[in-house]
C-alpha cells in the first residue's frame, strides 16, 4: 500500500493514494536537491534528523517500512515537528508500507540517500544493498553488531568506494561542545604536552557514558520497541553505544590520523546484565507481557538484557578504557550522563557531567607543571577566534574549570542537525576525508573484536 502523507500545521495528516509509477515520475524534477529515502525507522534517531530542516535537501521525504507501532511512532514524531508552535518544519511525507519495503525502495528508488535507523541485526544488509544499487547511505550506529556484521561492511565500504558512493554512520558525540575542547586543548602542546601511554589500570584515554531506558525525547516519554530489549537484534551494549566512545577515542587521541585494525590491540572485556522488572517493561515499552522471543533472557520474572560493556586495548601503543552502564531511568533532575579523561605530560583534561555539574557536561583542566599561563593564553587567544565567550575559573582542588557559554550547550537532539550538515557538506563535495573511511573500519573492527573477548567463557 503507497499512500502519500502531507503533514501540515492546520490539518494534521492528509492522506491520499499515489501510485508507484507516479512517485518516480514526480520526484525527477529537481536532481540538485538531496531526497532522503528512510528505511524501516525503527529507532526515534531516525526523526531527530528531522527536527531541522536543510536548504540542500528536497521538503519530500520517502518512507518505507513495515506497518506497526515503530513506523506510527516515527510518523507522529515528523508530525510534532510540522505542528509544533516555534520553528515549525515542512516535512511533506511519501510512506510505503509492506512487507517487501527494503525491494520497493530499490526498486523505485525516489531518492539518493538513504537513512536508516532500527533494528541492528538487519542494518548492515540494508545498508550492503543500498550502495549496491547506488544509493548514498546515512546510517544511525552501530552500523554492525557482531563480527559477520563486519566482514559484511568491509565489502559495503569496497562497493562504496567504487561506485563514489558516502556510507557514513551519525557521530553526534562530536560535536558535543566540552568534547570539542577537550579535542583543541589536547592539540595545544603548551598547555597538554604529549598524551601519556598510560597502563590498563590508568589509562591515557577513558570514555564512560550512563544511559537509561527510559527517558523524555523531544518532550514526551520514549516508548521503545520490545525487540530494543533483544541483544541479538539491538546488539550488545559493548557494540552500541560504545560506538561512539571507540569513535571518540581514535577522533581525540589521533585527529585526523588514518588508521588500521593493525592499530588496536584487545587486552580484556565483559559484558553484564541490567535486570528489569516486568512493570519496569511494561513502563517503557507499553506492553503487558515480556514478548515470546524475549523468553531465553527471562529469569526469575525478569529481564536480563545485556547492554553494558567495558573494553580495555591500546590504539597505536596508548592504553584506552571504554564503558557504558545502561540503567532504567535517571533520578530526578538527572539525565544520560559522559566521563572523560586525557592523560597528558602537562595536563589532564576532564570531562564531567554529574550532580555537581547539573548533569550538564563541564570541561576541567588539571594542569601537571602549573603553568596557568599558557592555558589562559590558550583560552584567551587561541581559542577565541572559534569559541568567543571562553573564560576559567579556579576550582578549590585546584582545577581549571572551561566555563562554556550557555549558547554552546545546544544539547543530544541538536547534534543530529550538526551532523547532517556535515553529511551534506562531504555529499556535496563527493568525498569525505581520507582518513574517514579507514577509521570507521577499524572502528567497528575494534567493538566487535571486544564482544569477541567478552564472550569467551
Amino acid at each position: 500500500m503507497l499512500n502519500k502523507l502531507i503533514l501540515a500545521a492546520f490539518c494534521g495528516w492528509l492522506i491520499f493514494s499515489c501510485s508507484p509509477k507516479e512517485m518516480n515520475t514526480e520526484n525527477q524534477a529537481d536532481n540538485s536537491k538531496v531526497r532522503i529515502m528512510t528505511l524501516d525507522p525503527g529507532h526515534f534517531h531516525a526523526g531527530l534528523i528531522h527536527k531541522s530542516m536543510y536548504p540542500d535537501v528536497d521538503s519530500t521525504v520517502y518512507i518505507f517500512a513495515p506497518e506497526g507501532p515503530e513506523l506510527k511512532d516515527h510518523l507522529n514524531r515528523l508530525a510534532s515537528y510540522n505542528n509544533r508552535p516555534e520553528n515549525p518544519t515542512a516535512w511533506n511525507l511519501e510512506v510505503y508500507t509492506g512487507p517487501d519495503y527494503l525491494k520497493k525502495m530499490i526498486d523505485q528508488k525516489p531518492g539518493n540517500v538513504m537513512m536508516v535507523a532500527g533494528k541492528n541485526d538487519l542494518k548492515i544488509d540494508y545498508i550492503l544493498a543500498a550502495v549496491q544499487n547506488g544509493i548514498h547511505v546515512y546510517a544511525d550506529k552501530p552500523l554492525v553488531i557482531n563480527k559477520e556484521g563486519f566482514q559484511k561492511l568491509k565489502k559495503a565500504f569496497e562497493v562504496a568506494g567504487e561506485k563514489n558512493l558516502l556510507l557514513y554512520d551519525i557521530m553526534t558525540e562530536r560535536f558535543e561542545i566540552t568534547t570539542l575542547l577537550q579535542r583543541e586543548l589536547s592539540r595545544i602542546p603548551e598547555v597538554f604536552g604529549e598524551l601519556e601511554t598510560g597502563t590498563p589500570e590508568n589509562p591515557a584515554i577513558s570514555k564512560e557514558s550512563v544511559h537509561h531506558f527510559f527517558k523524555y525525547v523531544s518532550g514526551a516519554p520514549l516508548i521503545r520497541p520490545d525487540w530494543f530489549f533483544d541483544v541479538e537484534k539491538e546488539g550488545d551494549g559493548i557494540v552500541d553505544v560504545t560506538t561512539h566512545l571507540v569513535d571518540l577515542v581514535q577522533w581525540e587521541a589521533f585527529p585526523e590520523v588514518t588508521l588500521d585494525s593493525s592499530d588496536v590491540e584487545m587486552l580484556s572485556a565483559k559484558r553484564w546484565p541490567t535486570v528489569l522488572s516486568l512493570e519496569e517493561y511494561q513502563k517503557v515499552t507499553g506492553k503487558n507481557e515480556y514478548s515470546d522471543f524475549l523468553g531465553k533472557s527471562v529469569k526469575d520474572g525478569k529481564l536480563e538484557v545485556f547492554s553494558n560493556g567495558e573494553m580495555n586495548y591500546t590504539l597505536k601503543g596508548k592504553h584506552a578504557k571504554v564503558s557504558v552502564i545502561w540503567n532504567f531511568q535517571a533520578p530526578e533532575g538527572a539525565g544520560d550522563t559522559h566521563y572523560s579523561m586525557m592523560r597528558g605530560t602537562k595536563a589532564n583534561l576532564i570531562i564531567r557531567q554529574g550532580e555537581a555539574e547539573n548533569y550538564r557536561p563541564a570541561l576541567y583542566v588539571k594542569l601537571l607543571d602549573k603553568n596557568d599561563g599558557a592555558l589562559e593564553k590558550a583560552i584567551q587567544e587561541t581559542l577565541q577566534s572559534k569559541y568567543t565567550g571562553l573564560t576559567l575559573q579556579k576550582m578549590a582542588n585546584g582545577e581549571y574549570q572551561v566555563m562554556i557559554p550557555d549558547s554552546y550547550h545546544n544539547g543530544h537532539e541538536a547534534h543530529f542537525a550538526q551532523v547532517t550538515e556535515k553529511f551534506l557538506e562531504y555529499l556535496k563535495n563527493g568525498n569525505m576525508p581520507s582518513w574517514e573511511v579507514p577509521n570507521m573500519i577499524t572502528k567497528y573492527y575494534t567493538t566487535t573484536l571486544a564482544r569477541e573477548f567478552a564472550l569467551k567463557p
